[in-house]
Parts: C-alpha cells; structure tokens; sequence
C-alpha cells in the first residue's frame, strides 16, 4: 500500500470489505491480548458471510473479549493459543479450544521457519507518522514474523494506542487492506492491594539489592511491589509485561537500567496491560522498549544481564518446592513454560535468584503453602530452580538446601495455624525427623519486625533477624568453624561435636522469655551465619542472662557490639531492666563488648568468673 500517511482514513475499508478476502480453511493470525483487532474480530464473529467458514485463528496470549467461545462451539472457526492462561484454559480443557505446547522464546522461529503458518494477519496498529510508519503499540511478541509470512495483512488502526518505540515499527507499505477501529484498546484497570499482599511484597522486596534486574508482570504482588522498591537504585528491567506499577516504579527514579548489558538504559518487555493514564506515557516514551518474544523470553539474553531476579506470584507450593501457578485473572502471562525461560535467565544471571510469592492462605483461608501440589494444575516442577519463597510471614531460602531443609523454611513462612499441621504431616511423610522440635506458640510470637542491615568496616554488609528453626544445619557449621578456645568461652565446657539434637533444642527459641537473633552475610550470592547473640529472660526477676558468639573471621569489626546494643534495644521494649553474663576471666574481648554497650558494666570476679550485670536504668534521651 503506497499512499500519503497524513491521510491514511481515505485509505481504510469497511471491516466487511476486508473480511471479504478471507477464503474457507485460512489460517489467520490475531493481535494478541490488548492489541487484539476487536473491530475485526468482532465482524468476524458477528458475520454470516460464506466464505467464512472453517477458519483457524491463532492468538498468543487470549484474553480478549471479542472471540466468542459459543461460536468455538460451531464448525465455523477454531482457535489456537500458545497459552493456556485466563480466557483460554477452561476452553482448552473442555476442547473448544486448541493448544500449541511452546516456549515462548521459540514462538517466532516457529512462524518464521514455516513450522507454522499463516494466511491472513489481522493486527492492531498506530495511526503512520509521517514517514508512514506505524508502531504495533502495546503488543510485539511474534507479530513481525506473523506479517512477514502471511499474504494477506490487515492493520486495524487505533488512535489510541501508543506509538511504542522498540521493534515495533511496521511501514504503511506492508498492509494489504487498513480498518479504522471503532472501540477503544482493552484496559485493565489496577488491582486494589490488600494488607497481605502488602507484606508478602515487602518481604519480596528486602531480597531485591541494588542493580537488580527484574521481571515485572500484571498481580497484586506487583502492585504493591513498586512502592517497596521505590528507594532502591540502579534497577533495571526486563519483563514480559510492563504495567502501571512498573510505570511508577520508573517515575521514582529506582529503575535508570545503568547495570544491564543489553538495552542499557531501557526498560524492555513484550507486552503493555494497564490503564489509559499508562498507554498515554508509553507513547513515544524512549525510556521503554519492545522487543519480540525471541529477544524477551530468550533465557541467554537474560541471563547476560547482571543479579536478575525473577519474581512470580504463585498459587500453592509444597513442602519440596514444587510450585502450582494460578491459571486465570492471577496469571496473564506465566504459565510454566513462561516461568522456566526467566528462571533460566535468571540461573544464568551473575547473582541472578528466582522468587515466588504468595500468601500463606487463599481468599476461602485455606493453606497455600502444602504436603503436596500435585492435585493442582499448571505446575511448575523444577522444584530445584526455585531458590525462594515469600510470603507475608516472611522468606524461606529453599537453594542449595535438602528437601527436610526446605520444608522447615516453608514451614516457618506458613500461616501460623497451619505450620503445627505441616509439622505432623512432613513427619508422616518422613520428610522431618520424628524428633523435630516444634514450638506452636513460638511460631506465632516470632519478631518479623526486627530484621536490619548493617555495615561494618571494609563495607562489610550484616543482615540480622531472629533465629529460626531451619537455621540448624548454619548454625552447625558455624559451631564447627569455632576454635578449642572459642568454644570453652561459649560453652564453658571443651564440646567436641554438636548433634542435630542438640543444635535442635538451641535454635528453637521460645520467644515468650527469650531471643536469639543471628548476623548473616552473603557469600556467593546466599546467606551464612557468622554470629548469635541471645537473651534468656531470668523467671525469677526483670533480668536475662545474655551470650554472644561472632565467627573469628569477621571479629573486630563491631558485630558483637552492634549486637549488644540491638539487644539491650529489644530488651528494653520487653520490659526487661538489664542483663547478666558470666564471662572467663581470660575472655578480655567479651569484657569490652559488654563495657562499648554503652551502659555502665559492673562485675566480680567468683572463681575466675567474671559474673557481669548491665542495669539499663533510663533509657537515653531521644
């Protein structure tokens, strides 16, 4: 079609017309999702014309409303999907509608090899500019092989939809026929955010370091993500979706894209679903860039950029990982074959992790988090590429560990009236030990809220949060790292080895007198523990006897004083009025521990015992 662009409306047909050159048992190939041609496609569906008959329609993503599933129902077309999400999958089940298995990444080859075909393409496109260019808009996954391979290509012309920047550009020449739309794109308006949601997206966050690269698709996880993420910097992101709270998390200023390697500088994604006040700032925005699914969903391209994290929001997980996805309004675009390419990338990513988010129980307050999901459809079952799982009780870090390991994290994370269940059943299942510790009442008292970071000399980085029950197996190697000496200091007694049993009992902390909280530092892109400090609230006055060890390779550099100092804290808002200690008298490091807490340290020395008492008196001013 070679015409003036400025006058592209003297140029478009009536959709009728167009429909006119469809011939019986054609092969069409439809706008995806929110660039879905709704006024063709709904001619199309509307329509009683002859040679509309035995029609294939294929669409990548099917979430439209102008495919009528009744009329699947009929001999007069049949549609093909490459995902079984949303509209789609209960149609798919039933058989009335068809579903091509495939990565997505491979979708584009797919068409351009010839592997699959089609004969007419009907897509969703810009008003030209005035070079008469007109941009695929919200949607480029495989449209640019689909019109290269069809011999009949007609652009349905939407003034509304952003002129996106990207390889979504598409000369006026390369249309056959062009259709002026008389509706308006689809609009999905924001999800509202519920409290939960809130927590589990904050825990999602606390993961997130600076110079991450992210996945950022539709869901409440999400939604609530971005104002989490808002005081980060350097993000970057590479999603297959960009939506409204993506929007807000650029507009903050976290996401500048300086630390990627490919598209530096720019947000890159497939596919646009949000708002009009979204699509408006997409338009002819060069902070965003669409790409094709080949170059989105392909984990290599990924994987080059630096600490990508994968984020999706999951609908069940079991004991061992495994992970069920939603398969509607809760998952547009990550089915599991959606989900491996981005874990894929993000396993090849240098410091790259993958995180799944739910919360701990569903809107009817059954469990999310399970003995098993294998009654539950679209699975994910590469149990051993999930490296996390967030939910609003916090993170369980599931990489590197055995399956007994991760069920203890995921129990920890459950809803608290679930975990003693959880308990019982991996016990059954002899996934625990038949002598694993559980505290019920413990579980529900755990301090969430004390988890911080500090940094110490050398720009070394500490996480501190209390102690957990899945801790055991660290704390081990951290007692077994300790020296003849340190552990005489620690024990007062020269311990040779430290059984599971044993260790059970010291991590399972009852936090009603008690609390231990441990220091971690992350090696290799993981968490180890290389201190604890505790308290034991005396049952006889407002005092607790309090200990510290700190791994000899990180002493002298503040930890076991940042630690002291953190207690008396968390002390104090218990009630508590000081502390006490026994130390040997030749432990003079401790004796300075306790006399930089800044309170006054008073001691005697019983049998070459130093026995110390902290009063906390006021607390200071301010």
């Amino acid at each position: 079609m070679n015409a003036d662009p400025t006058n592209w409306r003297t140029m478009t047909v009536a959709p009728d017309l167009a429909l006119g050159r469809i011939e019986p048992g054609m092969s069409i190939y439809l706008g995806t999702g929110v660039a879905e041609p709704r006024t063709l496609v709904k001619a199309l569906m509307a329509s009683a014309a002859p040679n509309l008959q035995d029609l294939v329609l294929t669409q990548l993503v099917s979430f439209g409303d102008a495919i009528s599933l009744e009329e699947l129902q009929s001999t007069k077309y049949r549609l093909r999907t490459f995902y079984a999400g949303w509209v789609a999958s209960d149609a798919i089940t039933s058989g009335r509608i068809d579903l091509i298995p495939s990565r997505f990444a491979n979708i584009p080859d797919l068409i351009a090899s010839g592997l699959i075909t089609f004969d007419a393409v009907f897509v969703q496109i810009t008003p030209p500019n005035e070079a008469g260019y007109c941009s695929l808009g919200m949607v480029v996954d495989a449209a640019r092989q689909a019109i290269d391979s069809a011999a009949l290509v007609i652009g349905e012309i939407n003034p509304d939809v952003p002129f996106t920047l990207g390889d979504t550009l598409v000369a006026l020449s390369e249309f056959d026929l062009l259709v002026e739309a008389t509706a308006p794109p689809i609009y999905v308006p924001r999800l509202p955010v519920d409290a939960v949601f809130d927590r589990v997206a904050a825990n999602v966050a606390s993961i997130v370091e600076d110079g991450s690269c992210l996945s950022f698709p539709p869901g409440p996880v999400y939604e609530a993500l971005g104002r989490h993420l808002a005081t980060k910097r350097d993000l970057g992101i590479h999603t297959p979706f960009f939506t409204d709270a993506a929007m807000e998390l650029v507009k903050s200023g976290a996401v500048t894209n300086r630390q990627k390697a490919i598209f530096r500088g720019k947000s890159v994604a497939c596919y646009a679903i949000g708002t009009p006040e979204l699509m408006q700032w997409l338009d002819r925005n060069p902070l965003i860039e669409f790409q094709g699914l080949d170059r989105v969903f392909n984990p290599m391209r990924i994987g080059s950029n630096p600490r990508v994290v994968s984020i999706f929001q999951a609908r069940k997980v079991d004991l061992s990982g495994r992970i069920a996805l939603h398969a509607d309004r809760g998952n547009v675009g990550a089915g599991p074959s959606e989900a491996a390419d981005f874990v894929s990338g993000a396993e090849l990513s240098a410091g790259g992790q993958s995180v799944f988010a739910l919360p701990s129980r569903n809107l009817k307050g059954e469990a999310n988090i399970r003995l098993s999901v294998e009654q539950f459809p679209n699975q994910f079952n590469l149990r051993e590429s999930v490296d996390m799982v967030a939910t609003e009780h916090g993170v369980a870090q599931l990489r590197g560990r055995t399956v007994r390991e991760r069920a203890l994290a995921l129990i920890e994370i459950a809803h608290p009236d679930d975990r003693q269940t959880l308990v019982d059943q991996a016990k059954e299942a002899n996934i625990l030990y038949r002598d694993q510790i559980f505290l019920a009442e413990s579980a529900r008292l755990y301090p969430n809220d004390i988890a911080t970071r500090q940094t110490f000399k050398n720009d070394l980085r500490v996480d501190f949060r209390a102690i957990k029950p899945s801790d055991v197996e660290d704390m081990r190697r951290l007692f077994y790292r300790f020296s003849d000496t340190a552990v005489y200091y620690r024990y007062f007694s020269p311990i040779k080895t430290m059984p599971h049993a044993k260790m059970q009992e010291y991590v399972n902390v009852d936090f009603s007198r008690s609390l231990s909280i441990v220091g971690l530092v992350k090696e290799a892109g993981e968490g180890r523990i290389i201190a604890e400090a505790r308290f034991v609230r005396d049952r006889q006055r407002p005092f607790a006897e309090v200990a510290f060890v700190v791994d000899e390779a990180y002493q002298g550099s503040g930890i076991a004083t940042f630690m002291l100092k953190m207690l008396i804290r968390l002390a104090r808002e218990r009630g508590l009025r000081g502390f006490t200690a026994e130390v040997l008298s030749s432990n003079k490091a401790m004796l300075k521990v306790f006399e930089k807490g800044g309170l006054p340290v008073e001691a005697r020395v019983v049998h070459g015992i130093y026995e110390v008492t902290i009063p906390f008196g006021h607390p200071p001013a301010g």
